[in-house]
């Protein structure tokens, strides 16, 4: 992946009276990138999107997408940009070719290339052999699988998806995530996904902006964020003994000092550490050096769940002590 910053958001603000919808977000995207922007419905996610898109006029700040302002060439930015919403919509009379075809020529794709470069993109999300179906009959899954093919006729630089996968069962969401990963990878497509569901962010993004009442409160990737929320405790290993340590305070003591180990705890058969960088490997040769019966080891990594929860509860208590001050 690249580092050149494909998307770039510098102070972008949208108020409405006195509301502030989107306040003052900095953010870069690199080219080849999968970046989730995640945050609660209403916390000013879609706002940000229709600014990048140039169908909303910022207040202050602006929006820089494949080079061109999105605010002074809204028309420039969307023939560089395919946007999904949370639900695509086509003519149901007709067949999924025929709505693809459609928007080819709507975009200028020569008439002679038209039909081919509309079956394979099909082939390429996955509906070759339901091309010939009116979109009508298509489940909501196979509508937003049509709704990247309207993206990739294009040929986007950039594919902005506000809350994709709204209404797919869970085998099909899966699917979509893992189509989308695929694309942007083999075409180095950049991707901005726009989600409340974090599990879903978890399993496909590169790096994640966790976005609350307008305001980007943090982003970077899961080791990234984890490491500022939990710091030294980043990393919790847990050892699992055949039998109890017969002297767990000496054990403890060498633990300790291993580079990185910050706690051990010892119950029974189990020893808990939380440690700064991830130095399992060095745990285990510890232990086995030491001549004690492993049984398991298991790694605690945070997941996305804990890291956007932890955020809530540390951006409530401000909030609250910043309300008591005034």
């Amino acid at each position: 992946m690249t580092t050149n910053p494909i998307i770039e958001l510098d102070r972008l603000t949208k108020s409405y009276g006195t509301k502030k919808a989107v306040d003052h977000l900095s953010l870069k995207v690199n080219k080849g990138e999968i970046f989730g922007l995640l945050g609660p419905n209403g916390a000013g996610k879609t706002t940000t999107i229709l600014m990048m898109l140039g169908l909303a006029e910022p207040t202050s700040g602006q929006a820089v997408v494949c080079g061109i302002n999105a605010t002074r060439n809204p028309v420039g930015v969307r023939r560089k940009v395919g946007y999904l919403p949370d639900s695509a919509g086509f003519y149901d009379n007709l067949t999924a070719l025929d709505n693809l075809m459609y928007v080819g020529r709507l975009n200028g794709i020569p008439e002679k290339d038209i039909r081919s470069r509309a079956r394979n993109t099909m082939e390429m999300v996955g509906l070759g052999a339901e091309m010939h179906k009116k979109t009508g009959a298509y489940s909501r899954g196979m509508k937003q699988r049509l709704g990247l093919a309207d993206l990739l006729i294009r040929e986007p630089e950039v594919m902005i998806l506000d809350e994709p996968t709204l209404g797919i069962d869970p085998a099909g969401i899966r699917e979509f995530l893992m189509l989308i990963r695929q694309l942007s990878r083999q075409q180095e497509l950049t991707v901005l996904l726009s989600s409340h569901h974090l599990h879903q962010m978890q399993q496909i993004c590169d790096r994640v902006g966790i976005f609350v009442e307008g305001k980007l409160l943090a982003e970077g990737n899961l080791e990234t964020l984890a490491g500022n929320l939990f710091g030294k405790d980043s990393f919790v290993v847990q050892v699992s003994l055949r039998e109890p340590l017969t002297a767990p305070v000496e054990i403890e003591r060498q633990l300790l000092a291993l580079p990185g180990v910050n706690k051990v705890s010892i119950t029974e058969g189990n020893v808990d550490m939380s440690c700064s960088t991830d130095i399992t490997p060095d745990i285990v040769r510890f232990f086995v050096r030491s001549g004690l019966n492993v049984t398991g080891v298991h790694k605690k990594e945070y997941g996305l769940d804990e890291i956007y929860h932890r955020f809530f509860e540390q951006n409530t208590k401000k909030y609250i002590l910043n309300e008591q001050a005034v």
